[in-house]
């Protein structure tokens, strides 16, 4: 099992910048994919990018491809969301979340999941 702590999230204008930083516990994180969802208030969560285990592929969804970057450091048990050109539409809670078996952009996919990081953009 994993555990999985965000940061990073805080109060920006629009255009500016942001870094996520997900940290997990446990010795195994290089066998985990890793991806960052959003959950904005009274909409469904969904998929913002993804990273496989060694860091080799990323994937994004259409909304964020361009502004966001996703990375990882398997050193550090740590996973990363560079956020540029911040939008109002991207204020949300971002969460972390871990996969054993594969790289998806299915939050069923995913196991283990920490507990968010509020991101809002003012306008």
């Amino acid at each position: 099992q994993v555990q999985l702590a965000e940061s990073g999230g805080g109060l920006v204008q629009a255009g500016g910048s942001l870094k996520l930083s997900c940290v997990a516990s446990g010795r195994t994180f290089n066998t985990y994919r890793m991806g960052w969802f959003r959950q904005a208030p009274g909409k469904e969560r969904e998929f913002v990018a993804a990273v496989s285990r060694f860091g080799s592929d990323t994937y994004y969804a259409d909304s964020v491809k361009g502004r966001f970057t996703i990375s990882r450091e398997n050193a550090k048990n740590t996973v990363y969301l560079q956020m540029n050109s911040l939008k109002p539409e991207d204020t949300a809670v971002y969460y972390c979340a871990a996969a054993r078996f594969v790289d998806s952009s299915a939050s069923t996919a995913y196991d283990y999941w920490g507990q968010g990081t509020q991101v809002t953009v003012s306008s």
